[in-house]
């Protein structure tokens, strides 16, 4: 699938695939590397980490914000592994 040329084509890598098939191959990646003892300890590090921490009454918004962007990069490559995986 070609994407129209939108004048930033010089950052991208050669012959790197884009839409669908880039897509794809990005999510098995990830459930290939998740699915090791090595990945799995990673996942689970990143989760007691993001998902698994909660902030008290006192934190203030620019922390508040600072997790949810954390656990938001952690649930994404927890997806993107899971998707993967399902082959889809």
């Amino acid at each position: 699938m070609s994407r129209p040329d939108s004048g930033w084509t010089w950052l991208d890598a050669p012959g790197a695939l884009h839409g669908e098939d880039a897509s794809l191959l990005l999510a098995r990646q990830a459930a290939r590397l998740f699915a090791t003892p090595d990945g799995e300890a990673v996942v689970q590090h990143l989760k007691a980490l993001t998902l698994d921490r909660c902030l008290g009454p006192e934190a203030g918004d620019n922390a508040l914000r600072h997790l949810e962007g954390q656990r938001h990069l952690v649930l994404h490559l927890m997806a993107l592994a899971a998707r993967g995986r399902a082959g889809a």
